[in-house]
Protein backbone atom coordinates (compact mmCIF):
# COMPACT_ATOMS: atom_id res chain seq x y z
CA UNK A 1 0.00 0.00 0.00
CA UNK A 2 2.78 2.40 0.96
CA UNK A 3 4.67 1.52 -2.22
CA UNK A 4 1.58 2.31 -4.27
CA UNK A 5 1.22 5.70 -2.55
CA UNK A 6 4.86 6.54 -3.29
CA UNK A 7 4.47 5.55 -6.95
CA UNK A 8 1.31 7.64 -7.24
CA UNK A 9 3.05 10.64 -5.69
CA UNK A 10 6.00 10.36 -8.09
CA UNK A 11 3.65 10.00 -11.05
CA UNK A 12 1.69 13.07 -9.94
CA UNK A 13 4.89 15.13 -9.57
CA UNK A 14 6.34 14.05 -12.92
CA UNK A 15 2.98 14.50 -14.65
CA UNK A 16 2.48 17.97 -13.16
CA UNK A 17 5.96 19.00 -14.22
CA UNK A 18 5.18 17.62 -17.66
CA UNK A 19 2.08 19.81 -17.91
CA UNK A 20 4.03 22.96 -17.02
CA UNK A 21 6.87 22.07 -19.41
CA UNK A 22 4.42 21.21 -22.18
CA UNK A 23 2.64 24.56 -21.82
CA UNK A 24 5.96 26.42 -21.84
CA UNK A 25 7.14 24.56 -24.93
CA UNK A 26 3.82 24.95 -26.74
CA UNK A 27 3.09 28.58 -25.91
CA UNK A 28 6.56 29.94 -25.15
CA UNK A 29 5.64 31.13 -21.65
CA UNK A 30 2.98 31.42 -18.99
CA UNK A 31 2.90 27.77 -17.97
CA UNK A 32 4.95 28.37 -14.83
CA UNK A 33 2.00 30.06 -13.12
CA UNK A 34 0.40 26.60 -12.87
CA UNK A 35 3.36 25.14 -10.94
CA UNK A 36 2.20 26.08 -7.43
CA UNK A 37 -1.46 25.04 -7.92
CA UNK A 38 -0.37 21.70 -9.40
CA UNK A 39 2.02 21.02 -6.51
CA UNK A 40 -0.73 21.86 -4.02
CA UNK A 41 -3.80 20.23 -5.52
CA UNK A 42 -2.45 17.43 -7.74
CA UNK A 43 0.78 16.35 -6.04
CA UNK A 44 -0.88 16.90 -2.66
CA UNK A 45 1.64 19.08 -0.82
CA UNK A 46 -0.27 20.48 2.15
CA UNK A 47 1.97 23.41 3.07
CA UNK A 48 1.59 26.40 0.70
CA UNK A 49 5.08 27.72 1.44
CA UNK A 50 6.71 24.42 0.44
CA UNK A 51 4.66 24.41 -2.77
CA UNK A 52 5.79 27.97 -3.58
CA UNK A 53 9.46 27.35 -2.72
CA UNK A 54 9.59 24.12 -4.71
CA UNK A 55 7.68 25.64 -7.63
CA UNK A 56 10.07 28.61 -7.73
CA UNK A 57 13.02 26.24 -8.18
CA UNK A 58 11.27 24.50 -11.08
CA UNK A 59 10.39 27.86 -12.66
CA UNK A 60 14.02 28.94 -12.36
CA UNK A 61 15.50 25.92 -14.14
CA UNK A 62 12.86 26.05 -16.88
CA UNK A 63 13.69 29.71 -17.48
CA UNK A 64 17.45 29.10 -17.64
CA UNK A 65 16.86 26.32 -20.19
CA UNK A 66 14.79 28.61 -22.42
CA UNK A 67 17.28 31.45 -21.88
CA UNK A 68 20.09 29.33 -23.32
CA UNK A 69 18.05 28.80 -26.48
CA UNK A 70 17.46 32.55 -26.92
CA UNK A 71 21.10 33.39 -26.13
CA UNK A 72 22.32 31.05 -28.87
CA UNK A 73 20.04 32.87 -31.33
CA UNK A 74 21.39 36.28 -30.29
CA UNK A 75 18.17 37.55 -28.74
CA UNK A 76 19.73 38.72 -25.45
CA UNK A 77 20.86 42.23 -24.57
CA UNK A 78 23.51 41.13 -22.11
CA UNK A 79 24.20 44.35 -20.21
CA UNK A 80 20.51 45.00 -19.65
CA UNK A 81 19.98 41.36 -18.66
CA UNK A 82 22.80 41.44 -16.10
CA UNK A 83 21.82 44.78 -14.52
CA UNK A 84 18.10 43.98 -14.50
CA UNK A 85 18.71 40.55 -12.94
CA UNK A 86 21.08 41.87 -10.26
CA UNK A 87 18.65 44.58 -9.14
CA UNK A 88 15.63 42.32 -9.41
CA UNK A 89 17.22 39.66 -7.21
CA UNK A 90 17.21 42.20 -4.37
CA UNK A 91 13.48 42.66 -4.91
CA UNK A 92 12.96 38.88 -5.12
CA UNK A 93 14.74 38.32 -1.80
CA UNK A 94 12.60 41.01 -0.16
CA UNK A 95 9.39 39.73 -1.75
CA UNK A 96 10.06 36.10 -0.85
CA UNK A 97 10.89 37.06 2.74
CA UNK A 98 7.55 38.85 2.96
CA UNK A 99 5.82 35.83 1.43
CA UNK A 100 7.40 33.47 3.95
CA UNK A 101 6.21 35.68 6.80
CA UNK A 102 2.60 35.68 5.56
CA UNK A 103 0.18 32.93 6.55
CA UNK A 104 0.07 30.26 3.86
CA UNK A 105 -3.69 30.27 3.20
CA UNK A 106 -3.75 34.03 2.79
CA UNK A 107 -0.78 33.89 0.41
CA UNK A 108 -2.49 31.26 -1.75
CA UNK A 109 -5.69 33.32 -1.79
CA UNK A 110 -3.71 36.30 -3.10
CA UNK A 111 -2.07 33.94 -5.62
CA UNK A 112 -5.56 33.10 -6.89
CA UNK A 113 -6.32 36.81 -7.30
CA UNK A 114 -3.08 37.21 -9.27
CA UNK A 115 -4.10 34.33 -11.54
CA UNK A 116 -7.39 36.10 -12.28
CA UNK A 117 -5.46 39.22 -13.32
CA UNK A 118 -3.04 37.21 -15.49
CA UNK A 119 -5.87 35.25 -17.12
CA UNK A 120 -7.81 38.42 -17.98
CA UNK A 121 -4.69 40.06 -19.41
CA UNK A 122 -4.04 36.99 -21.57
CA UNK A 123 -7.59 37.12 -22.95
CA UNK A 124 -7.23 40.74 -24.02
CA UNK A 125 -6.18 41.19 -27.67
CA UNK A 126 -2.48 41.97 -27.84
CA UNK A 127 -1.62 45.29 -29.46
CA UNK A 128 1.81 45.91 -30.91
CA UNK A 129 3.80 48.17 -28.59
CA UNK A 130 5.48 51.04 -30.38
CA UNK A 131 8.99 51.23 -28.98
CA UNK A 132 12.08 53.11 -30.00
CA UNK A 133 15.64 52.67 -28.79
CA UNK A 134 16.50 55.11 -26.04
CA UNK A 135 19.90 56.49 -25.07
CA UNK A 136 21.51 55.01 -21.98
CA UNK A 137 21.06 57.96 -19.61
CA UNK A 138 20.07 58.50 -15.98
CA UNK A 139 16.36 58.46 -16.75
CA UNK A 140 16.55 55.10 -18.53
CA UNK A 141 18.69 53.60 -15.75
CA UNK A 142 16.28 54.75 -13.04
CA UNK A 143 13.27 53.43 -14.97
CA UNK A 144 14.96 50.07 -15.52
CA UNK A 145 15.94 49.84 -11.85
CA UNK A 146 12.38 50.58 -10.71
CA UNK A 147 10.88 47.96 -13.03
CA UNK A 148 13.48 45.40 -11.94
CA UNK A 149 12.79 45.92 -8.23
CA UNK A 150 9.00 45.76 -8.64
CA UNK A 151 9.10 42.70 -10.91
CA UNK A 152 11.59 40.95 -8.64
CA UNK A 153 9.49 41.65 -5.55
CA UNK A 154 6.32 40.30 -7.20
CA UNK A 155 8.19 37.25 -8.47
CA UNK A 156 9.62 36.50 -5.04
CA UNK A 157 6.37 37.13 -3.17
CA UNK A 158 4.31 34.73 -5.30
CA UNK A 159 7.08 32.36 -6.41
CA UNK A 160 6.33 32.94 -10.10
CA UNK A 161 8.43 33.79 -13.13
CA UNK A 162 7.00 37.28 -13.59
CA UNK A 163 7.61 37.38 -17.33
CA UNK A 164 4.25 39.11 -17.88
CA UNK A 165 5.68 42.06 -15.92
CA UNK A 166 9.30 41.91 -17.05
CA UNK A 167 8.81 41.81 -20.83
CA UNK A 168 6.63 44.94 -21.20
CA UNK A 169 8.69 46.64 -18.49
CA UNK A 170 11.91 46.10 -20.40
CA UNK A 171 10.34 47.30 -23.63
CA UNK A 172 9.03 50.50 -22.04
CA UNK A 173 12.18 51.24 -20.03
CA UNK A 174 14.80 50.51 -22.70
CA UNK A 175 12.93 50.50 -26.01
CA UNK A 176 14.19 47.01 -26.94
CA UNK A 177 12.17 44.95 -29.47
CA UNK A 178 9.78 42.25 -28.23
CA UNK A 179 11.97 39.27 -29.18
CA UNK A 180 14.94 40.77 -27.33
CA UNK A 181 12.78 41.58 -24.32
CA UNK A 182 11.62 37.96 -24.15
CA UNK A 183 15.14 36.57 -24.43
CA UNK A 184 16.57 39.10 -21.98
CA UNK A 185 13.75 38.57 -19.47
CA UNK A 186 14.45 34.84 -19.15
CA UNK A 187 17.75 35.43 -17.34
CA UNK A 188 15.85 37.58 -14.84
CA UNK A 189 13.06 35.00 -14.47
CA UNK A 190 15.65 32.33 -13.74
CA UNK A 191 17.58 34.52 -11.30
CA UNK A 192 14.43 35.65 -9.45
CA UNK A 193 13.19 32.07 -9.16
CA UNK A 194 16.55 30.82 -7.91
CA UNK A 195 16.80 33.63 -5.33
CA UNK A 196 13.27 32.84 -4.14
CA UNK A 197 13.95 29.10 -3.95
CA UNK A 198 17.18 29.59 -2.01
CA UNK A 199 15.46 31.97 0.41
CA UNK A 200 12.72 29.41 1.01
CA UNK A 201 15.30 26.60 1.24
CA UNK A 202 17.09 28.49 4.01
CA UNK A 203 13.91 27.97 6.07
CA UNK A 204 13.53 24.31 5.03
CA UNK A 205 10.65 25.12 2.67
CA UNK A 206 11.85 23.34 -0.49
CA UNK A 207 11.18 19.67 -1.20
CA UNK A 208 14.27 18.76 -3.25
CA UNK A 209 13.11 15.30 -4.36
CA UNK A 210 9.77 16.69 -5.49
CA UNK A 211 11.58 19.48 -7.33
CA UNK A 212 13.76 16.92 -9.16
CA UNK A 213 10.70 14.87 -10.18
CA UNK A 214 8.81 17.99 -11.26
CA UNK A 215 11.74 19.31 -13.29
CA UNK A 216 12.31 15.91 -14.91
CA UNK A 217 8.71 15.83 -16.08
CA UNK A 218 9.04 19.43 -17.25
CA UNK A 219 11.98 18.58 -19.52
CA UNK A 220 10.04 15.81 -21.26
CA UNK A 221 6.89 17.94 -21.49
CA UNK A 222 8.87 20.88 -22.85
CA UNK A 223 10.31 18.80 -25.69
CA UNK A 224 6.86 17.48 -26.63
CA UNK A 225 5.42 21.00 -26.46
CA UNK A 226 8.10 22.44 -28.74
CA UNK A 227 7.58 19.64 -31.27
CA UNK A 228 3.85 20.28 -31.32
CA UNK A 229 4.26 24.07 -31.39
CA UNK A 230 5.53 24.07 -34.98
CA UNK A 231 2.50 22.12 -36.16
CA UNK A 232 0.03 24.31 -34.27
CA UNK A 233 1.71 27.67 -34.86
CA UNK A 234 -1.25 28.86 -36.94
CA UNK A 235 -3.53 28.33 -33.94
CA UNK A 236 -1.35 30.04 -31.33
CA UNK A 237 -3.90 32.78 -30.55
CA UNK A 238 -6.58 30.16 -29.94
CA UNK A 239 -4.20 28.12 -27.78
CA UNK A 240 -3.32 31.21 -25.74
CA UNK A 241 -7.00 31.91 -25.12
CA UNK A 242 -7.63 28.31 -24.12
CA UNK A 243 -4.70 28.50 -21.70
CA UNK A 244 -6.03 31.79 -20.30
CA UNK A 245 -9.38 30.10 -19.70
CA UNK A 246 -7.58 27.27 -17.89
CA UNK A 247 -5.74 29.79 -15.69
CA UNK A 248 -9.08 31.44 -14.81
CA UNK A 249 -10.67 28.08 -13.94
CA UNK A 250 -7.74 27.17 -11.68
CA UNK A 251 -7.89 30.64 -10.09
CA UNK A 252 -11.60 30.23 -9.33
CA UNK A 253 -10.87 26.84 -7.75
CA UNK A 254 -8.14 28.36 -5.56
CA UNK A 255 -10.39 31.21 -4.46
CA UNK A 256 -13.33 28.92 -3.71
CA UNK A 257 -11.09 26.51 -1.79
CA UNK A 258 -9.72 29.31 0.38
CA UNK A 259 -12.97 31.28 0.63
CA UNK A 260 -13.97 29.80 3.99
CA UNK A 261 -10.64 30.73 5.56
CA UNK A 262 -10.71 34.24 4.11
CA UNK A 263 -14.29 34.87 5.22
CA UNK A 264 -13.41 33.62 8.68
CA UNK A 265 -10.32 35.80 8.88
CA UNK A 266 -12.42 38.86 8.14
CA UNK A 267 -14.59 38.09 11.18
CA UNK A 268 -11.76 38.12 13.69
CA UNK A 269 -12.42 40.75 16.31
CA UNK A 270 -16.17 40.90 15.71
CA UNK A 271 -18.43 41.33 18.71
CA UNK A 272 -21.69 39.46 19.17
CA UNK A 273 -25.00 41.07 20.07
CA UNK A 274 -24.39 40.48 23.79
CA UNK A 275 -21.18 42.48 23.64
CA UNK A 276 -18.94 39.44 24.03
CA UNK A 277 -15.94 38.91 21.80
CA UNK A 278 -15.95 36.03 19.36
CA UNK A 279 -13.23 33.88 17.91
CA UNK A 280 -13.15 32.11 14.59
CA UNK A 281 -12.70 28.40 14.10
CA UNK A 282 -11.14 28.59 10.63
CA UNK A 283 -11.51 24.87 10.02
CA UNK A 284 -15.30 25.18 10.09
CA UNK A 285 -15.71 28.94 9.65
CA UNK A 286 -17.96 29.14 12.72
CA UNK A 287 -18.00 31.74 15.45
CA UNK A 288 -17.50 30.77 19.06
CA UNK A 289 -17.87 33.03 22.09
CA UNK A 290 -14.59 33.92 23.78
CA UNK A 291 -14.28 32.32 27.19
Amino acid sequence: MEQTDVSTSILAAVGSGGIVGFMLGLLGGGGSILATPLILYVVGVTQPHIAIGTGALAVSLNAFTNFASHAIRGHVWWRCAAVFSALGVLGALGGSSLGKAMEGDRLIFLFGVLMIVVGVLMLKPKKAMAVECRPVDLRMCLATAAVALVAGAASGFFGIGGGFLIVPGLMLATGMPMINAIGTSLLSVGAFGLATALNYASSGLVDWWLAAEFIGGGIVGGVLGMLLATRLSAYKNILNRMFAALVLVVACYILSTNRAYWAGAQMIGMVDSAGKGVVVDCSTTTLKPCK
